[in-house]
């Protein structure tokens, strides 16, 4: 039964592969290329080229209007285009050979007609502004978000009052007493507020990858030459650290991000930084304190 339900899908493949055409046919139809141009396999470039031609000299539409004569030059022409690229003749030679191989045939078909026409650097390019516009898109979107969200929260409210008193001096608040505010002046006071949210960046084109990688030899250099900069400074003169320096070590020491850094006070910078926790012993001791203080505030 199952042999018997499996013969339909096989005679229905069998027909397919019958209507298919040789593997040689997608470059000159039912004909020869060469018995086209009239020349053997193994002629050279220069007799080819002296064959179209010739050909085209006796069939070309301005000097034949024939419509017989007008389609066989259209086939001439296309036969001596094929012929005339060793690539696209060697991929017609092994068609002509291999007919059995129908389907890398025709791959190897279209990728000779239509692949070299698509210049690379016109797709990267293409790639890049698509990738950048869905980056930028959900950078944008995810940014919203969490800017929707903090505007919900009862801290942000309270920021918003704050701004209303300092602006009125306090004088609407107690007319209005447990009013809510007034749309107008909330968004006044929206756009006043700077809403720093750790983790969310807002959208910048200078963040998309395309821009990056534009900008990827001068980022190069740049950071070539900091790093001669910085071997001169500390490492040759042995000068002391600058306090942005001082802070970037710092930083990295802890693994800290930048804008993580940003969001601390200065009062702790400064501690941090003058604990020098790029030096091994110093980065020891102050993990071991943390570790004591964190056992301390468990008890």
């Amino acid at each position: 039964m199952a042999a018997a339900a499996r013969l339909p899908a096989l005679l229905l493949l069998l027909l397919v592969f019958a209507a298919l055409p040789a593997s040689d046919a997608i470059y000159c139809d039912e004909d020869d290329c060469y018995d086209l141009l009239g020349v053997k396999q193994d002629a050279n470039a220069s007799e080819i080229k002296k064959a179209y031609y010739k050909l085209s000299l006796k069939h070309h539409p301005d000097k034949n209007p024939d419509p017989e004569s007008r389609a066989l030059f259209v086939k001439v022409a296309n036969a001596y285009e094929i012929l005339k690229d060793e690539e696209t003749r060697e991929k017609y030679d092994y068609a002509v050979a291999h007919p059995e191989e129908f389907f890398y045939n025709t791959a190897q078909y279209y990728r000779a007609y239509y692949g070299y026409k698509t210049d690379t650097r016109s797709v990267l390019i293409g790639l890049l502004l698509i990738v950048s516009a869905f980056q930028y898109i959900n950078q944008l979107t995810s940014y919203s978000q969490a800017i929707e969200s903090v505007k919900q929260t009862p801290a942000y409210r309270n920021r918003l009052k704050a701004l209303e008193f300092d602006r009125t001096g306090g004088i609407s608040s107690k007319k209005k007493g447990n009013k809510p505010m007034d749309k107008k002046v909330e968004d006044e006071l929206r756009n006043e507020v700077d809403l720093q949210i750790q983790g969310v960046q807002k959208p910048s084109v200078w963040n998309l990858c395309g821009v990056q990688l534009i900008l990827l030899p001068y980022l190069i250099g740049k950071l070539l030459i900091w790093q001669i900069c910085w071997f001169w400074r500390y490492r040759v003169k042995k000068s002391p650290y600058a306090w942005e320096d001082a802070c970037y070590l710092t930083r990295t020491s802890l693994r800290m991000p930048a804008s993580t850094w940003q969001n601390i006070d200065e009062f702790t910078k400064e501690d941090l930084v003058m604990k020098r926790l790029w030096e091994k012993a110093n980065m020891e001791r102050h993990i071991a304190e943390a570790r004591r203080g964190s056992k301390q505030r468990r008890r």
